[in-house]
Order: structure tokens, then C-alpha cells, then sequence
């Protein structure tokens, strides 16, 4: 995950409840992508306070740094060392067609692609096939970059020896909340709930978020699948979204006691992580460690690998 400093639901529903869960069931390894960060944003002032932030919202969330290392990319020096070896084993045109890049051209209006940008695919190729990762759970969207890591996995399997798996990408299911203003939840947008937040602060938020634009007030019947609070409802409201529905739907139900109750439950369930995130802001010296920790145990697995791709290279 890039850090952006502190997360918000869309991050929790995700991601981060699928990694908790994963947890018991594979060896994760969890990466702090700060080298991809810079693809699109060069600008570092504040990249390690949000890493930190984010590493905190990690841990808050339920991660368990004995169970998964956690790291920053950039203190792995043979993430960009792999990154260079495995550029020689695509083309730019294959990475011209891969949709997602033509996807995020198109969503960032971007007029110049940058070098790295371009290679991010083989930059994340390494980021999974150092650690010989065998799963990466991934939304659709990145399908194409996991392909195009088995494409380079097969290539130096074929051209030097057998070090690398070819991964299978784990297609992860999740309910995909939109931002309070019915559009993708985006920080640079402001339209989230931040996992962080206080109750005083979500229940703010959730006063403006947008609604059926044909129920005015209360009395008109409203359509509940187009409303985004009724979405939130569906998170963490379950129990209660039969009764929610038929309310909305007759009219007896007004959106602001809607968002209210909305509120209620979203604070409620995030109650365990804000208890948990003020205990590390508490103990930094701890959630230092913690990432020390992760990074030494990365760099281990790591120089074995490289150690291995300098022997099938003979470089050795």
C-alpha cells in the first residue's frame, strides 16, 4: 500500500479486513510502497510521517507484526536492484497496453507518463517475487499487473534457472463504499471517514453526505440501492437494514435520523481501532521498532533470494 498517511473505510473494507483474516491462513508480507509513491507524486516532505501513520492504521486494524513483516520498500535495497534486472525482461510495449496504466492516464488526466510510472508493473513484479510470493490478493483491476508479473517470473525462469514462482493473483471481495459524495472515496477529494477519526468528527461528516435526491424530506418515499448511507448501513448497520429499507422506502424514515444511526454504528465499530491507534501514537518507540523489526526480516529473505538470482545469472 502507498503511504498517504492516515486510512480511511475504503482502505478497512478494502484491504485491511481481508489481510487480518489472511493472517492465519499464509506468511504475509505486508510492504510500505514508498518507491511507488513517487510515481505519481515526487514530492517526499512528508512520505515518512505517512508511513508511519499509515503503519499505525495497519496495526490498529488488527495486523500482527510477529505474524507479517512490515517494511518500507526503500529500506530493501534489493527491491530496486530485482526492479532493474527485470526491466530487461519486458518490452515498453508490453507495458504501453497494460489497462490499468491506460486507466490511471485517463482518471489522473495525465499529459506525460513518467519513466517510472510506466514501470511500475515490474517495479511491483519484484515487490512480490522476492519475497517468492505465490498469492497477492488484489481488487479486478490489478489482474493485469499480477499477468505481467508471471510473464517476467516465466522469462527468467526460462532464460536462467528456476528461482521464481508465478503467482496466482486472490481475487478479494469486499463492499466497495463510496465517498460521502457518492463518488470514489478519495482523501485528495476530502470526501472520506477517516479510520482515525473522532466520534465529533464522523458524525459531522456523515450530516453531509448526499442522499436520494428525490426524498426532500422525511415523508418522501425514498431508494435506499441509490443512497450511500443505506450502503454504509449494509457495513455495519447489517441487522438492521431490512427495517432501514422499508422505512426509507414508505417514507417513515427521514435521512437525518437515517445518518445519525449511520453514525452511531460506524463509530461503534471503529471504537477498537481508535482505542488501539491512540495507544501507538503513545508508544512511537514501539511502532518504530516494529518496522525496524519488519525491515530486518525482510532484508534477510531478500538477500537470499538475490543471493539465488545472482547464482542462476551467474553473476555469483
Amino acid at each position: 500500500m502507498r503511504p498517504t498517511g492516515k486510512l480511511h473505510l475504503g482502505h478497512l473494507t478494502g484491504a485491511l479486513e481481508n489481510w487480518v483474516a489472511m493472517q492465519g491462513e499464509y506468511q504475509n508480507y505486508h510492504l510500505i510502497a514508498d518507491y511507488h509513491a513517487l510515481t505519481t507524486n515526487p514530492d517526499t516532505t512528508n512520505i515518512y510521517e505517512n508511513s508511519i501513520d499509515m503503519l499505525i492504521d495497519w496495526l490498529a486494524a488488527g495486523l500482527d507484526p510477529e505474524k507479517s513483516p512490515m517494511f518500507r520498500q526503500s529500506k530493501i535495497k534489493e527491491h530496486t536492484e530485482l526492479h532493474l534486472i527485470f526491466s530487461m525482461l519486458i518490452t515498453a510495449a508490453r507495458l504501453e497496453r497494460n489497462p490499468t496504466l491506460k486507466e490511471q492516464i485517463r482518471d489522473l488526466a495525465m499529459d506525460n507518463v513518467v519513466y517510472g510510472h510506466l514501470g511500475y508493473p515490474v517495479l511491483q513484479a519484484a515487490d512480490i517475487l522476492l519475497y517468492k510470493g505465490d498469492v497477492v490478493p488484489v481488487g479486478e483491476d490489478q489482474l493485469p499487473h499480477i499477468e505481467i508479473t508471471r510473464e517476467i517470473a516465466r522469462r527468467f525462469n526460462s532464460q536462467y534457472s528456476v528461482v521464481f514462482p508465478e503467482p496466482e493473483g486472490k481475487i478479494t471481495k469486499f463492499a466497495r463504499l463510496p465517498g460521502l459524495d457518492g463518488k470514489r472515496m478519495s482523501k485528495s477529494v476530502g470526501n472520506t471517514i477517516l479510520l482515525s477519526d473522532t466520534p465529533e468528527a464522523i458524525i459531522k461528516k456523515l450530516r453531509t453526505a448526499v442522499t436520494d435526491p428525490q426524498k426532500v424530506r422525511k415523508g418522501d418515499p425514498g431508494r435506499p440501492d441509490i443512497c450511500l448511507v443505506f450502503a454504509y448501513h449494509n457495513k455495519f448497520n447489517h441487522s438492521e437494514v431490512p427495517e432501514i429499507r422499508e422505512g426509507c422506502e414508505s417514507g417513515k424514515l427521514g435521512c437525518v435520523d437515517c445518518k445519525m444511526n449511520c453514525a452511531k454504528r460506524i463509530i461503534e465499530a471503529l471504537a477498537p481501532n481508535r482505542e488501539k491507534r491512540a495507544y501507538y501514537e503513545a508508544h512511537m518507540d514501539e511502532v518504530k521498532n516494529i518496522l525496524e523489526n519488519g525491515e530486518q526480516r525482510a532484508r534477510t529473505i531478500a538477500e537470499q533470494t538475490m543471493t539465488e538470482v545472482h547464482e542462476a545469472m551467474k553473476l555469483g
